[in-house]
């Protein structure tokens, strides 16, 4: 999820780990399956599951659940063909979102995705509607474990556009095309441990809300993450 401040992305994802572990390994198992029937079962010949496998691994995902989703997909053993879906809207207070989802049945998450915004006040809106609002970035946290000089020369000569550290640790954006090369870098230069590593969408512009308001739409996020399509949430609420 994204769309507001950097420590709010962090600390929430930890939070939703802590309370939902098993929904969340299961939706990485999914993006891990998809990415391998799509490529080759090698992450390092295959960008879509070396992504999924990076995300999973940031969110401590066992290696042997990573191997397990690899292998189930190339060896057949999953009948489910599931399609990358995308829907946008609004919440409360003109908020934009964008869900994307994996799914084997788009008349299901339709009706789920759809009533979520319908009881938070929101509507769907049309393909394009809010994407706009957002643009492609690299994300990238690591611990604050590591010299920071030393790991900010390094990001920043493999193409980060932005470091900084936050807490306890090293935020890192990139453009979409430097993403790999930053992580990569980082690698090389001893980091073994990412908080998270992941492309996301972060919005161009943000919206102001009043605590109630606030409220309302993480209470829309917490609904869309319950679902089991939906894979991520992003939204344009200023959260600080």
């Amino acid at each position: 999820m994204s769309g507001h401040s950097k420590w709010a992305t962090i600390h929430r994802k930890k939070g939703l780990l802590d309370q939902q572990r098993g929904k969340i390994f299961q939706k990485l198992a999914k993006e891990i399956m998809v990415a391998a029937k799509g490529g080759s079962p090698d992450p390092s010949q295959n960008a879509a599951l070396r992504l999924a496998v990076d995300k999973a691994k940031a969110q401590n995902m066992p290696k042997d659940n990573i191997q397990k989703a690899i292998e189930k997909a190339t060896g057949g053993a999953d009948g489910a063909n599931y399609e990358n879906v995308r829907y946008e809207g609004y919440g409360h207070g003109g908020v934009a979102f964008m869900v994307d989802c994996l799914t084997d049945n788009r008349n299901r998450t339709a009706s789920q995705v759809r009533s979520c915004f319908t009881k938070a006040g929101g509507n769907l809106g049309t393909d394009g509607s809010v994407s706009y609002l957002f643009e492609r970035k690299g994300s990238i946290v690591i611990p604050a474990d590591y010299d920071e000089d030393t790991m900010m020369m390094v990001a920043l000569d493999a193409g980060a556009s932005d470091f900084e550290k936050v807490e306890d640790t090293y935020v890192i954006t990139t453009d979409q095309n430097a993403f790999t090369a930053v992580r990569d870098a980082l690698e090389e230069n001893s980091v073994k441990e990412f908080l998270e590593c992941e492309l996301t969408y972060v919005p161009t512009m943000e919206v102001t809300l009043d605590e109630e308001g606030m409220e309302k739409v993480i209470k829309l996020v917490d609904s869309l993450e319950e679902l089991d399509d939906v894979q991520d949430v992003y939204y344009n609420l200023k959260e600080e």
